[in-house]
């Protein structure tokens, strides 16, 4: 038996968390204001500052669990390794999107144990969406503002879901339609185009999708797109909790080379290049 709090109580105090820190975002989106630059050249404004605020005071509150934020102070491996669970968070996911308000920015927060992505959240504020996955549980998806805070009673005990809640990947029939394939618009490259051509050679031409921020993983993971090839660098806060969204609707989150699901708290915090794909799919872009 697990030593720690079942996920299921944490769920909703990580849906809530992200909910909020969603608020704080929009309450800033009209007017970013001044922008830093990181040592990366990644841009920092006051709504990633504000949402880092939100979620840490919201989370510290609900466990006590280590976190390890994008927006908080660089914590040496020495001092992680010793961490068996804590959160792991991306307070504004997609600041560049947030700066060209294209509403394609995200709130991540992933509970890590032992290395993997146990529970995911990530919120949406603009539209309002959040997605939420518990590893070997279910993946979910819920619409329009206050029904997303709506997730203490998610499983409703274990049995019954919250109404206001889908489960995921979407029901929808398979049809014979091109191979959906999501690709940054940031990050097109020569690998990525490489890879895009492997699929069109087995499957004929596909469709593309563009969309910022880890809602790229989260349309792995509902169903509207089948594969995600990210063959460019990304960190472990960019892509936990999409990654739990999406292994707990069925699909995978893997290593481009080796084939083995995404590890977090390593030495370096950069991951792998990677692949997500949709349930039945693999990280070829083929039909399992």
């Amino acid at each position: 038996m697990s030593q720690f709090p079942s996920t299921h109580d944490l769920l909703g105090q990580a849906v809530d968390a992200a909910f909020a820190a969603g608020q704080a975002i929009l309450s800033l989106y009209a007017d970013a204001g001044n922008v830093e630059y990181k040592a990366d050249h990644s841009p920092l404004t006051a709504a990633d500052r504000a949402a880092h605020a939100v979620i840490m005071a919201a989370l510290r509150r609900a466990d006590g669990y280590p976190v390890l934020s994008e927006e908080g102070r660089e914590m040496p491996l020495a001092e992680r390794a010793a961490w068996p669970r804590f959160w792991l968070v991306d307070p504004l996911d997609g600041t560049k999107e947030f700066l060209k308000r294209n509403g394609e920015f995200t709130v991540n927060i992933a509970l890590i144990e032992a290395g993997s992505p146990v529970l995911g959240v990530v919120c949406a504020p603009v539209p309002g969406t959040v997605y939420a996955g518990i590893s070997g549980v279910g993946a979910w998806k819920a619409e329009a503002g206050p029904n997303c805070r709506a997730a203490a009673d998610l499983l409703a005990g274990g049995a019954a879901p919250n109404p206001h809640w889908t489960a995921l990947p979407l029901p929808r029939a398979e049809t014979a339609g091109p191979v959906r394939v999501v690709a940054s618009r940031s990050h097109l490259n020569d690998d990525t185009r490489a890879f895009i051509a492997g699929v069109e050679k087995e499957h004929g031409p596909v469709t593309l999708v563009s969309i910022g921020s880890s809602l790229k993983l989260c349309l792995v993971a509902e169903g509207s797109a089948e594969v995600y090839p990210r063959l460019a660098p990304t960190s472990e806060w960019d892509t936990a909790a999409g990654q739990a969204v999406v292994e707990a609707a069925g699909g995978t989150v893997a290593n481009y080379e080796t084939g083995k699901p995404l590890r977090y708290n390593k030495p370096s915090l950069l991951n792998p290049f990677f692949v997500a794909c949709r349930r039945g799919w693999d990280r070829a872009g083929s039909r399992t």
